[in-house]
């Protein structure tokens, strides 16, 4: 999305100057229009990190705590801590790392839960943490935002892998957009199948967003139906990618949406 958004502005203006704002991972100046865009690359919001049991018999060594990952609820990540007070606009995303076994896999590697420093007891599932996270996240970003600014919070980009995940052998050959029983057939909840994420992650959102002043930017039902535009087997990895997206393609549009949403609210 940030791409598609860089390369379009480029069509009004090539005076472009690369920067970037504290923590940023990619950033660009458009001098003519004193505008700067930046992408600010965070996993999971907040900070975290490996951790492991010390010899001190603690609450979680107790619990049979041995290897996993610590992770603040209430610390924002460095890399856009101070995003909200320098941006005007802001776009907010998670989800795909928050259910993501072959990083925190939930045995040998599981999301440890911290908040204020403190392990939180008992011991927080994955799903509930996203809703811990979120919750302080969206407030902290409320706080620290000019009550002019703007904020979104944009919903789940959807995976298209059939037969397996990406590391079970899973691909997207599909040549064409997927039809409506086609969608359901991937994405329905009820089905739990490798693809649930994106529900799953927007529920979590829109019950997070109830009351505060961020807009949703819904990108997921229309891109549901695009399992084919993923690079799939020419991206150049050893599985299919079917989860990042082409140029051009259908993050162009998610752009398209963004424009109609800041000219129309």
């Amino acid at each position: 999305m940030f791409v598609s958004l860089v390369c379009t502005l480029k069509k009004a203006s090539n005076e472009v100057k690369k920067w970037r704002p504290a923590g940023a991972d990619r950033g660009h100046t458009f001098l003519l229009y004193n505008l700067t865009i930046a992408y600010h690359r965070t996993n999971l919001l907040v900070r975290y990190g490996s951790w492991s049991a010390s010899d001190k018999d603690g609450i979680l060594e107790s619990l049979g705590y041995k290897h996993g990952f610590r992770v603040d609820i209430d610390v924002p990540d460095l890399s856009w801590i101070e995003a909200p007070s320098y941006h005007d606009i802001l776009i907010m995303n998670t989800g795909h790392w928050w259910w993501a076994p072959a990083k925190f896999d939930p045995i040998h590697s599981p999301m440890i839960f911290f908040d204020k420093g403190l392990p939180v007891i008992p011991p927080l599932s994955p799903s509930l943490g996203l809703d811990m996270v979120l919750k302080n996240m969206i407030m902290f970003v409320e706080n620290k935002m000019a009550l002019n600014a703007i904020k979104y919070f944009r919903t789940q980009s959807p995976r298209h892998f059939e037969g397996g995940d990406w590391n079970e052998g899973g691909s997207c050959q599909r040549n064409r957009p997927l039809s409506q029983g086609q969608v359901e057939q991937l994405f329905s909840l009820e089905r739990n199948r490798t693809n649930v994420e994106a529900r799953l992650v927007n529920q979590h959102l829109y019950k997070a967003i109830e009351g505060t002043s961020f807009r949703i930017l819904d990108i997921s039902r229309m891109s549901e139906f695009r399992a084919d535009a993923h690079p799939s087997s020419s991206g150049g990895k050893k599985h299919e990618d079917c989860m990042h997206w082409c140029l051009p393609g259908l993050t162009d549009f998610w752009n398209d949406l963004l424009v109609v949403n800041l000219i129309t609210n």
